[in-house]
């Protein structure tokens, strides 16, 4: 989206020379009983290691998981960990995790980290090998596997925010089984018939850490430049070793289960239009992150709202651009850049009460 993907120093840039001239500056000043809206301090991530195979693999999947400590750990999110180690099967483990975290919100057992509460993103993290057989993708774990409709089935009563990492071969159809509102999916592969070892989710969680993902240069790492960032480390990968690639990662947060790889985005941007007037992928992916709390602003709800609105004008007059002179296109926007950039205005300010 324009406003998503504009630099936030241009948005301040424009703030600084517009407001200046045509508004007084509106104080950071807001009500107590407001508070910040997606708090991604408050994350709670669970990485799932199953199945190595062989020592290679195992060596490989314990760097993978090192990545994901290094971001729970500069996030501030919680970390939870299944890795076939302990007494207890592995899927029971997940299905537990996944279960205490529902609605219902029965678990005796569970007990929020000091930041995380009922309204916290969940990520689910999965770091393996899979497979496709009879119309039927599975997740490998050290015991009895997982199937994307047993995952899927164990989600529908969670209404929090959640994001599927599946880093498996064969993993396609998680997409298909696991889309919905309120939910991203990422999967290295684009079908169950690419069931080769599958090396996305090493770029993967290299991405999600590296400023050099940041495309849009606003500081944060979202979901969706790490997708993006880790899907072209792949395609070098396989150029590089003259070999044709056996993976194409997708992307789905519009909840039409299709997915996009990563050719259909120029920038940030998905290129051409939802069919049926439906929001295209990466629009939720994009504003999601782990990037270091230091560096993120949490909006308040009223905030986020009047965000969400701004770049969707911002989205419709890009949409109109071509039809349009390039005085009345910018003249369109600048109101909206000034509002947005009051936004983020009041925003920072609250960081230095």
């Amino acid at each position: 989206m324009e406003g998503a993907s504009v630099m936030r120093g241009f948005v301040h840039a424009t703030f600084a020379v517009a407001v200046s001239l045509v508004c007084p500056v509106v104080s950071g000043a807001v009500s107590g009983a407001e508070t910040p809206v997606i708090d991604t301090n408050a994350s709670e991530i669970l990485v799932v290691v199953g199945a190595a195979g062989n020592q290679e693999y195992g060596t490989e999947f314990s760097d993978w998981l090192s990545g994901w400590k290094e971001v729970a750990k500069a996030s501030g999110a919680a970390l939870t960990t299944i890795d076939g180690s302990g007494d207890t099967d592995s899927k029971d483990q997940l299905q537990a995790w996944i279960e205490a975290r529902s609605v219902d919100f029965k678990s005796l057992d569970y007990k929020p980290s000091t930041s995380a509460t009922a309204q916290s993103p969940i990520w689910i993290v999965l770091i393996g090998h899979g497979t496709y057989a009879r119309e039927t993708a599975k997740f490998n774990l050290q015991g009895l596997d997982v199937s994307a409709t047993e995952l899927s089935n164990w989600l529908k009563s969670v209404e929090r925010l959640v994001t599927v990492v599946n880093c498996a071969s064969a993993s396609g159809p998680f997409v298909n089984h696991l889309s919905s509102s309120n939910r991203v999916i990422v999967t290295s592969t684009k079908s169950g018939n690419e069931q080769n070892f599958s090396r996305f989710g090493k770029y993967f969680a290299a991405a999600i850490a590296s400023t050099e993902s940041d495309l849009d240069h606003d500081d944060e790492v979202s979901i969706q430049e790490a997708f993006l960032k880790a899907s072209a480390e792949v395609q070098k990968f396989y150029d590089a070793n003259s070999r044709i690639a056996t993976e194409h990662a997708l992307i789905d947060d519009n909840g039409d289960g299709k997915g996009t790889p990563a050719k259909m985005f120029r920038g940030v941007r998905a290129i051409g239009t939802a069919k049926n007037g439906e929001k295209l992928d990466g629009i939720t992916a994009a504003k999601l992150t782990l990037s270091p709390s230091g560096k993120r602003l949490n909006l308040l709800p009223s905030e986020f709202k009047k965000r969400e609105s701004i770049e969707s004008e911002l989205e419709s007059l890009r949409n109109k651009k071509p039809s349009m002179s390039e005085a009345d296109y910018f003249a369109a926007i600048e109101p909206l850049m000034i509002e947005l950039a009051k936004i983020y205005k009041d925003a920072e300010a609250r960081i230095d009460e």
